[in-house]
């Protein structure tokens, strides 16, 4: 059974920073893309950023020169670095990653994480 675990501090002022963490979990064989996404209510979830395996990045225009995304491939763990949050960024955000595990792979979601910036 796999699992991902989002983590972080979810209130912060404007100008703020704050970290997300993602933790996957169980009888894994590796791990390809991961990436965050955000869902605002009424909207459509948008990709945020999103990392594969060897490295490449690619970020949302809104959050560009903001947020950085990195992982720790050893520990299975994602990050999420948010500089500069403005109160357009408060919503859900959810990490996912396209997993290998025992004898398939497919993608795997977080539970999800509400991140709030207000002064």
């Amino acid at each position: 059974q796999v699992q991902l675990v989002e983590s972080g501090v979810s209130l912060v002022q404007p100008g703020g920073s704050l970290r997300l963490s993602c933790a996957a979990s169980g009888t894994i064989w590796g791990i390809y893309d991961m990436g965050w996404y955000r869902q605002a209510p009424g909207k459509q979830r948008e990709l945020v950023a999103n990392i594969t395996s060897v490295g490449i990045i690619m970020y949302a225009d809104s959050v560009k020169g903001r947020f950085t995304i990195s992982r720790d491939i050893a520990e299975n763990i994602l990050y999420l670095q948010m500089n500069s949050l403005k109160p357009e960024d408060t919503t859900v955000y959810s990490c996912n990653g396209f997993i290998v595990v025992t004898g398939s792979k497919r993608v795997f979601w977080g539970q999800g994480t509400q991140v709030t910036v207000s002064s």
